[in-house]
C-alpha cells in the first residue's frame, strides 16, 4: 500500500499515509454530515469515512448483472472486502456481523467471505448518490456488501446487506444463543432436517427475526413466541408467504421481501418449516 490519508480537523480521513494507517483511527469522526463505517475487529474499533475509502488505491468500478436489491443491472465504486479484514482476520474469526442503520444483521461465515463469490463493498459517492431502494425511502448506501459471483458460493440475498452501520466479529450465532438450536429427536430424518432448517433460517430469516428472544435483529416478529406461524398458517399459505409476501398480506410499512426459489430451494424451504415446527415444541 503506497497510497497515505491524513486526518483533517472536520475528522474526515482523506489524503497521504497508508492504509495501516488509516486503520488507526479509534474515535469516531466529528463531521455529522460524512458517513463513517464501524469495524471491530482485532479487539479493536476503527472508523472508514467514505471519503478515505474512495480514495483507497484499490477502489474500482464494478458490475453487478442481476442487484438483487434493486433487481436490475448495477455499477458501483466498491473495493474488496479483503481490504477491511484480511485473509489473517478472517481466518481466526468465525463469522462477520453487519449491522444496518435500520436494524438488519446480516450473521455471514467467515468461509463465504473468503470464497470464490468475490465479496466487495460498495461505496455510494456523495455526488452521485444512489437511487432510492423505493419511492420515498432511502438508497442502499452509503456502504453495501456486493458479490461479484454469488452463484459459486450460493449466497443468500439476505446476505447483501446495505446501509452497513457496523461490521463485527463474532462467533456463530447458534452459539451464542443455544436455545435457537433444535433438539435431537428419535426420527433422525426430522432431525436432520431441523438442524438444516436452523442454518436456513440464520442465513435467510435471523437478518430480520428472533427465536424464542434470541438472536441480534428485531426488525420483524419473534417467529416463536408467543406463536410460530407454522400454528398459525395454513401450511399452503406460510409457503406463499415466504415466496411472495404481498400476496398473502399487505402493507406500505412492509418490508420483507420473498424467497424465490432460485434464492431458497424447495428443498430448503421444507428444511425450515421443519425446523420451526421443531421450534414450536421448544418454547
Amino acid at each position: 500500500m503506497t497510497m497515505l490519508f491524513n486526518r483533517l480537523q472536520n475528522g474526515i480521513i482523506i489524503a497521504s499515509c497508508t492504509l495501516a494507517a488509516l486503520f488507526t483511527v479509534i474515535s469516531p469522526p466529528s463531521n455529522a454530515a460524512e458517513p463513517v463505517l464501524e469495524i471491530h475487529i482485532d479487539q479493536q474499533i476503527k472508523y472508514l469515512s467514505r471519503a478515505a475509502l474512495l480514495q483507497l488505491p484499490e477502489v474500482r468500478t464494478v458490475d453487478i448483472a442481476d442487484d438483487v436489491s434493486y433487481h436490475t443491472k448495477k455499477q458501483y465504486r466498491a473495493v474488496p472486502f479483503s481490504m477491511l479484514l484480511n485473509a489473517r482476520q478472517l481466518a481466526q474469526t468465525e463469522t462477520v456481523q453487519f449491522t444496518a442503520a435500520d436494524g438488519f444483521v446480516a450473521n455471514i461465515p467467515s468461509t463465504l467471505l473468503s470464497s470464490g463469490a468475490q465479496p466487495w463493498l460498495a461505496i455510494e459517492p456523495a455526488d452521485k448518490p444512489w437511487p432510492p431502494l423505493k419511492p420515498g425511502k432511502p438508497s442502499a448506501g452509503p456502504f453495501y456488501l456486493i458479490w461479484l459471483a454469488p452463484g459459486k458460493a450460493a449466497v443468500s440475498p439476505e446476505q447483501w446487506p446495505y446501509q452497513i452501520a457496523k461490521i463485527s466479529e463474532t462467533i456463530a450465532l447458534e452459539k451464542r444463543f443455544p436455545q435457537i438450536v433444535p433438539k435431537a429427536s428419535a426420527d433422525t430424518l426430522t432431525s436432520d432436517a431441523a438442524l438444516r432448517g436452523m442454518h436456513v433460517y440464520i442465513a435467510n430469516c435471523a437478518t430480520c427475526h428472533k427465536i424464542n428472544g434470541a438472536g441480534d435483529a428485531a426488525i420483524g416478529p419473534d417467529l416463536n413466541t408467543p406463536f410460530s406461524p407454522t400454528e398459525y398458517f395454513q401450511d399452503a399459505f406460510l409457503r406463499k408467504l415466504i415466496r411472495d409476501p404481498s400476496s398473502v398480506r399487505n402493507w406500505p410499512q412492509r418490508s420483507m421481501s420473498g424467497f424465490t426459489v432460485a434464492n431458497l430451494s424447495d428443498a430448503k424451504l421444507n428444511d425450515l418449516l421443519t425446523y420451526l415446527r421443531q421450534m414450536a415444541k421448544q418454547r
